[in-house]
């Protein structure tokens, strides 16, 4: 018979096992029942374990001169990092971390200028799973990724981002802007287009939403919500890449010669108010941003501008009846009250002349007779229907009003000759429109068109009316004044005269203003400034020009300026001097896709100079583009599918001519001097490559 056994427990183990076992329970109830525990909110603490978002950036949009040359884009960029972790390596025949650290820092130091020191040390951190090489190791070009990855180099990855670049350098960079990428990723304007359309430009991005596990891998069975980004809008602008070149052109031979404050040169289509060209000093290049400056010249600028003005107190005396011409008055100087005589800049004067003469002449004294004649209220209207004192509205961040306040006798005098005053440039250029559209002036305007990632125009610039100031008789009389300036005036005014057409303008010479009160008397200290219209028969085009405090004569700036006048008339085909111009005019057509060798013969037959990059068989670029006009012996490129370009011979080239041919190859551009290239530090014949940098010496 068996002995039954009693096993006694404690009461003490049977009273701490119902405690536990009751914590237990309310524990697990608590939890249940609230929504925080230990400070920690379960449902965000479950929502931001399991949710992963991701955000997908849209394209930004491109932008463009007139005729679709591309100005700025967004490309793929890279940044390169180095695997350390010898864990990544599962297979010794398939390394995935960096094995030969020498090797691999000496790659780094030959390919991206990276110190060797510095990144075999990057290389040498213990207990790290990756590193990255700082500034030389990002923003890395598609084609310096593929000479890196063509030495196959164990543990060395890429990481693909975006970078904002401009295939023309320091071309028209005021207009253009910039845009950079942010902290967030995302590439963001900061002046120019690229700020004021910053949000067309952008698009909107998407997102990508999924479910993870605890160590962030992406649940098999968990739904991918996907919300799929909206590219940014293409802008064109009314740029003409052509022209704007040799805007840059005078630009660089007048700054690269002379000291200045800054200078400005822009060309306005005297119909409908767009912008064709607009060069500054100084400038900066977008792609490194070497930025000294982020006020546009063109429209942030403002200043007194001097003598241009009377084209605007002339007209208004005109226009109020109160002008005769063929009357006389003496000049040298007026006394306009107690305390203020006006004198002209030459102060014996020319005896007496007629008002005609006076305009001719320039002269101050003139321009106040009329002045005080009209009385404050009347010029200041007339002055403000043409805009000065108003914004104008152009797609140009920061412009600014300009001042146009006078009620004494004497501040009425000084306004009437451009000081005591300030405008900006862009103001200039709206009302040098009255002249060219019968006494109305038209709106200035800098983007040609705007269309969507579906390719559909959502916005078109067109000519618009601002306000009808003067009558066609005012202003068909101003611009026979204005001829007589530049060919019947003083010896002076007669340097701004091309030689292939002709010219109406008004010069200026404004004193500046001194921090200290009174004007500055340096022999420098001075804006001097162009107005002009051409061709004279059929105006087109609207110019002005105008530099602060530069070393050097208006002589010489006029030498400067008509030289570009005349490769802007003999590009367009304006030229009015030759019988047979018109069979000289050629009209490029496309020849993108076409083989090379067909479209070579055609162009040469018509006695155009042709250079082909590279020996493929298709023409894959061109420059000038289709719908360009151009002239015997001009210079056309062809691009073609291969990109073994060679340098070509560049002595002779204009610097017009040699920026469009080094943006073609993708290499960097350095000049010195002015004029055409006399030397070059690449040998001709030399092969090309995206990192090489071209020094070219230019004399007259």
């Amino acid at each position: 018979m068996k002995r039954k056994v009693t096993v006694k427990i404690p009461k003490v183990i049977i009273f701490i096992v119902a405690f536990l076992f009751v914590a237990i329970i309310v524990r697990l109830s608590y939890i249940s029942l609230s929504s925080t525990i230990d400070g920690i909110n379960l449902s965000e603490f479950a929502e931001n374990r399991n949710t992963k978002t991701e955000v997908i950036y849209a394209k930004r949009g491109n932008i463009y001169d007139k005729y679709g040359e591309t100005l700025a884009q967004t490309v793929n960029s890279y940044t390169i990092i180095a695997y350390l972790d010898e864990r990544r390596t599962t297979d010794d025949s398939d390394p995935q971390h960096v094995v030969d650290k020498e090797y691999t820092a000496k790659i780094l130091n030959e390919v991206l200028g990276i110190d060797y020191k510095e990144a075999l040390e990057r290389l040498n951190k213990e207990d790290r799973y990756q590193v990255e090489f700082g500034v030389l190791g990002s923003n890395l070009s598609e084609s310096v990724k593929n000479k890196i990855e063509s030495y196959d180099l164990p543990g060395i990855d890429f990481i693909q981002g975006q970078k904002r670049t401009y295939n023309m350098g320091s071309f028209a960079s005021y207009i253009i802007g910039y845009a950079k990428k942010q902290d967030s990723g995302e590439i963001k304007g900061e002046l120019g287009i690229e700020s004021y359309y910053d949000e067309e430009l952008s698009g909107e991005n998407g997102k990508t939403t999924y479910q993870t596990d605890a160590y962030g891998y992406t649940l098999p069975s968990a739904e991918v919500i996907k919300e799929d980004a909206t590219d940014g809008n293409d802008i064109y602008l009314t740029l003409d890449s052509n022209i704007q070149i040799f805007a840059e052109e005078l630009v660089s031979n007048l700054s690269s010669n002379y000291e200045m404050d800054w200078l400005i040169f822009t060309v306005m289509n005297a119909d409908t108010g767009a912008i064709v060209a607009s060069s500054t000093y100084p400038n900066f290049n977008p792609n490194k941003l070497d930025i000294t400056s982020y006020m546009n010249p063109l429209v942030s600028y403002e200043y007194e501008p001097g003598s241009t003005m009377k084209i605007f107190s002339f007209a208004t005396s005109i226009e109020e009846g109160k002008y005769d011409g063929s009357e006389e008055f003496k000049s040298g100087s007026v006394e306009v009250d107690s305390k203020t005589t006006i004198k002209d800049f030459n102060k014996n004067g020319w005896g007496t002349i007629t008002y005609d003469t006076g305009f001719a002449y320039s002269s101050n004294v003139a321009a106040t007779n009329l002045a005080l004649e009209l009385g404050v209220d009347t010029l200041t209207d007339y002055y403000k229907n043409l805009g000065f004192g108003s914004v104008t509205g152009i797609e140009l961040a920061n412009e600014v009003k300009g001042t146009i306040n006078f009620q004494y006798k004497s501040e009425l005098a000084t306004a009437s000759f451009g000081q005591g005053i300030t405008v900006t440039p862009i103001q200039m250029l709206q009302a040098l429109s009255a002249l060219t559209n019968d006494g109305v002036t038209v709106k200035p305007y800098i983007v040609d068109k705007i269309v969507n990632s579906d390719g559909e125009i959502v916005y078109e610039g067109k000519r618009e009316e601002v306000e009808k100031v003067y009558s066609k008789e005012t202003m068909d009389y101003m611009k026979r004044l204005m001829h007589n300036v530049v060919y019947d005036g003083l010896a002076s005014s007669k340097v701004w005269q091309p030689s292939k057409t002709t010219i109406i303008g008004k010069t200026g010479t404004a004193q500046i203003a001194s921090p200290s009160g009174g004007y500055l008397d340096g022999a420098n200290d001075y804006i001097r400034s162009f107005a002009g219209i051409f061709p004279e028969e059929n105006p087109e085009y609207i110019v002005y020009i105008a530099v602060k405090q530069i070393n050097t004569t208006a002589s010489n700036i006029a030498k400067e300026f008509i030289k570009i006048i005349d490769n802007i008339v003999s590009h367009l085909g304006l030229e009015n001097n030759e019988e047979d111009i018109e069979e000289k005019i050629i009209n490029l057509d496309n020849y993108i896709s076409a083989e090379v060798v067909e479209i070579v013969d055609k162009l040469k037959n018509k006695k155009l100079k042709v250079y082909t990059l590279g020996s493929g068989k298709y023409i894959i670029n061109q420059y000038p583009l289709k719908g360009v006009k151009v002239i015997e012996n001009s210079k056309v490129f062809l691009v073609t599918n291969s990109s073994d370009y060679i340098l070509e011979d560049l002595t002779g080239w204009s610097l017009s001519e040699v920026m469009t041919y080094t943006n073609l190859l993708g290499i960097t551009l350095y000049t010195e001097g002015y004029g055409y290239v006399s030397s070059q530090s690449i040998e001709v014949g030399t092969n090309i490559t995206s990192d090489m940098e071209l020094y070219v010496t230019l004399t007259p």
